[in-house]
């Protein structure tokens, strides 16, 4: 079973193309980056050039959306060769995917689907988890998802299902604090409770991010600032966690710079209270 990387304490930002230049020009007042892994699994071309010059300014974290661990038909193979190679390049702090599916028979939904929380996913989940783990020689996070609907066969829930994942298989968690919020909201269950039941000694990195309201459900969009309950809620979390990684993320509707970091600072604010 493979060992989890230290807690690392840091604050950081998602990198995105539109602050390229600011954070390979300037100092950027962050600990680390997180990347999404599939915009830089090409070899060649300007945005493995792009990856290659913020490494030598800051440590990365890669972040992966569509490994598919829960994919019932395994894992693909060639995506994970090629994600090794990032990984060896990149020599991340850290490295993360989604506890979701997107891929059967060979199609590619693009998008990050539930998985049931029952022992028969499970042992999918964790199968999968495993292999990925042998091939990329290290220990791997996983995000807690946003999710819109249940599953009535649930024989678990989430927090349990990803406490037994991670007993399992020896990886780590990150922790979504929006999506947390989104999905409580959604289900109705107590997110104290998630919370109180997350394997606190797994998690690794935090996610913060905004939503946006729907007809009906919260929408995990990442389009917005993030909200005062989310912070509330992050507050509580880092209370329980102590130390750990922590960013903003905005992937639609970017602001400058400036505004992430100031988010930031709420994040720093805050974790220090709680401390």
């Amino acid at each position: 079973m493979p060992v989890l990387s230290p807690p690392f304490s840091g604050y950081g930002l998602g990198l995105r193309k539109e602050h390229y230049q600011e954070f390979l020009e300037t100092d950027v007042p962050v600990d680390f980056v997180e990347v999404i892994s599939e915009n830089f699994m090409v070899d060649g071309g300007r945005p493995r050039h792009i990856l290659r010059e913020v490494r030598k300014r800051y440590p990365v974290v890669l972040h992966g959306v569509s490994m598919s661990i829960g994919s019932s038909d395994g894992l693909d193979r060639d995506y994970l060769r090629r994600l090794r190679a990032l990984v060896d390049e990149t020599a991340p702090l850290f490295v993360s995917d989604h506890l979701s599916w997107s891929r059967i028979g060979g199609f590619n939904s693009h998008d990050l689907l539930p998985v049931p929380y029952t022992n028969e996913a499970l042992d999918i989940v964790c199968a999968n988890i495993d292999l990925a783990q042998d091939v990329l020689g290290r220990a791997m996070l996983f995000e807690n998802p946003s999710s819109y609907l249940a599953f009535d066969d649930a024989s678990m829930t989430e927090w349990e299902f990803l406490a037994a994942m991670c007993r399992r298989t020896g990886c780590g968690l990150l922790l979504d604090v929006n999506n947390i919020y989104v999905s409580a909201t959604n289900h109705g269950f107590d997110a104290n409770a998630f919370v109180d039941g997350i394997p606190a000694a797994h998690v690794r990195q935090i996610h913060l991010a905004g939503h946006s309201q729907g007809p009906e459900l919260l929408i995990d969009t990442h389009d917005n600032a993030v909200c005062e309950p989310v912070w509330q809620l992050y507050a509580r979390v880092r209370a329980r966690l102590g130390a750990v990684a922590t960013m903003i993320e905005r992937d639609d509707s970017i602001p400058p710079l400036a505004e992430l970091l100031d988010e930031l600072a709420i994040a720093r604010t805050l974790a220090g209270g709680a401390a």
